[in-house]
């Protein structure tokens, strides 16, 4: 007879507040929020803790901000006393925790492991095998196969192994692989009550964890485009701030055309994380600007953009994380234009988009 299950009222132990580890977690989703304003999100923490209850008596915002210092999550200005600055420690536990939220816990792999459809006396060693052909190198040759072949060719007998028994076991070629990563700034990124800059950010900050952690061979570059396009290191991320922009999106092709041009790297490839049109050129020290439909003298300069990346194999991968449905006629000419790929995503999706196309990616010969 079953005993069954009985049920009793759940009394959390008295040691379930959160600790420093979960308070950190917290504050750097609010600092990444803030642009990377300390004070603006211990502010946040301090408002969440007074409705949520998220400290203690025995352990306060005030115990939690003495650690961020005692640890090195937090510079103190030393001309302003309770003035702080995010630490390299903080910056880069902000890309950490942006990698787990959004791809999730990944193992790291090998240097460099980035599969090509090549083979022959590569990198790595593969599951498929070959008969033996003159130039493979000998710690190629499966000795086990090549003696069963020659068992089987010419018996048990005499044992005699020659050039036709021997099999060797193919290499994969492991390929390099640049990426620019081209962020819209352009205002309609924070429009209509919802925030696009923030997990934007946050993909950009997990693809570059990612890349350091599972392919350090690789270069990723990271631009960012309004009325003009600029080049910004991984560790401003958390800093990355929405101005009163149009959206140049041919400033932000070209820079990212100009990096790669330098990178020597066999596989090139650009994506781009938009959530509008292109509305703007600047056309010698003016803006040519117009956000009213499709202007004809904006597309078509950025069409001419996408074709040329294309010319140089170099794709295009468009993140539009908007769902205007004017706009999908764009974006679906301007990838047909760079035989690329477009993707109309939501925010929550954004960041498994990324990832899914950049391992894929990985293993093209573009």
């Amino acid at each position: 007879m079953a005993l069954g299950y009985r049920f009793a009222e759940y009394i959390p132990p008295e040691d379930s507040k959160p600790n420093f580890e979960t308070l950190l977690k917290l504050f750097l989703q609010l600092v990444t929020i803030s642009s990377g304003d300390v004070a603006e999100a211990l502010s946040w923490l301090s408002s969440l803790d007074k409705q949520y209850n998220l400290t203690s008596d025995e352990y306060g915002i005030g115990d939690f901000i003495e650690d961020l210092k005692r640890k090195g999550y937090l510079d103190e200005n030393p001309q302003e006393r309770g003035s702080f600055s995010l630490s390299a420690k903080s910056e880069q536990s902000i890309r950490r925790s942006a990698l787990e939220e959004i791809f999730g816990k990944l193992k790291k792999g090998t240097q460099g492991s980035h599969a090509t459809p090549h083979t022959g006396i590569g990198d790595e060693a593969s599951t498929d095998q070959r008969e033996y052909r003159f130039g493979d190198a000998l710690e190629q040759i499966s000795m086990t196969e090549s003696i069963r072949n020659a068992q089987v060719n010419h018996g048990l007998g005499e044992f005699r192994l020659t050039e036709q028994d021997l099999e060797v076991t193919e290499t994969e070629h492991k390929t390099q692989a640049s990426t620019v990563l081209m962020i819209d700034i352009s205002h309609s990124m924070i429009l209509y009550g919802e925030d696009r800059i923030t997990p934007a950010k946050k993909v950009a900050m997990a693809l570059a964890e990612l890349i350091k952690q599972k392919y350090p061979k690789d270069t990723l570059d990271i631009i960012v485009f309004g009325n003009d396009a600029w080049q910004i290191e991984v560790k401003d991320l958390p800093y990355l701030e929405v101005g009163p922009y149009h959206t140049n999106t041919v400033a932000g092709l070209e820079l990212a055309m100009d990096i790669l041009r330098k990178r020597k790297t066999p596989n090139k490839q650009i994506f781009m994380i938009t959530d509008g049109k292109p509305t703007c050129l600047k056309i010698g020290l003016n803006y040519y600007k117009n956000s009213f439909g499709l202007d004809r003298k904006v597309v078509n300069k950025t069409l001419n953009l996408a074709a040329q990346c294309r010319r140089l194999k170099i794709p295009i991968t468009t993140f539009m994380i908007a769902s205007d449905p004017y706009l999908q006629q764009f974006v679906e000419e301007f990838t047909k234009v760079n035989n690329g790929q477009a993707y109309y995503s939501s925010l929550k999706g954004l960041g498994h988009l990324v990832f899914r196309d950049y391992g894929r990616n990985r293993k093209k010969s573009f």
